[in-house]
């Protein structure tokens, strides 16, 4: 089993940056793809961005792109996402999660381990 745990969330202000962690622990990932999801109160969970197991892929959503890194170290077992320009529609509970294949998912039911999430807030 693989318990990932996220951190790195908070209150910011419109226009700043933050940057999540993700600790995964209990087996290695380095051979999954991880990704990370986001749910706003009364919406469904939406992809943000996911990477390779190798780190040598990354894909985004169009509302993140430019915007947002995913990046990973797998020496760590870690995933990180780093948020600039923040925008008060980014408010959300955000997720990691990991794909034991290796190949990037986009949509939440293609993955098998998921943390708690870690809240982000943007202040307009």
């Amino acid at each position: 089993q693989v318990q990932l745990v996220e951190s790195g969330g908070g209150l910011v202000q419109a226009g700043g940056s933050l940057r999540l962690s993700c600790a995964a622990s209990g087996r290695t990932v380095s051979r999954y793809a991880m990704g990370w999801f986001r749910q706003a109160p009364g919406k469904e969970r939406e992809f943000v961005a996911a990477i390779t197991w190798s780190g040598g892929g990354t894909y985004y959503a169009d509302s993140v792109k430019g915007r947002f890194t995913i990046s990973r170290d797998n020496a760590k077992n870690g995933v990180y996402l780093q948020m600039n320009s923040l925008k008060p529609e980014d408010t959300a509970l955000y997720y990691c999660a990991a794909v034991t294949s290796g190949r990037i998912r986009t949509t939440s039911d293609g993955y098998d381990y998921w943390g708690q999430g870690t809240q982000v807030t943007v202040s307009s």
